[in-house]
């Protein structure tokens, strides 16, 4: 009985909140990012050919063409967004871990 009680008051709690995304929704949130971005980099590349405006604009569309493609490969190789803290976390709950003086192999 008494082991019983100490299970129900550590007990291992996963939340789905918690989990992470799958890495196919994470490559989908990716491509249709990068896919606007280069989007709205061609409509800076268009507009400033097209469109007869004064140097200052086309400057800032050509700055848009020449800039975005590098923001939006940093962007699209990012990998997933990183996991929120834990709300709770108990110092015994991890007890699987390697203590830091046996992390070293053959010890």
């Amino acid at each position: 009985m008494e082991g019983m009680k100490r299970w129900r008051r550590n007990p291992d709690v996963h939340q789905v909140t918690d989990a992470k995304p799958s890495l196919t929704a994470d490559i989908h949130r990716r491509e249709v990012r990068y896919l606007v971005q280069m989007g709205i980099r061609t409509l800076c590349l268009i507009l400033a050919v097209v469109v007869p405006v004064p140097w200052p604009f086309r400057l800032l569309f050509i700055a848009g063409a020449v800039f975005l493609p590098y923001i939006a490969v940093i962007g699209a190789n990012e990998r997933g967004e990183p996991a929120p803290p834990p709300a709770f976390q108990d110092p015994e709950a991890n007890q699987s871990e390697i203590p830091l003086h046996r992390r070293e192999i053959g010890s």
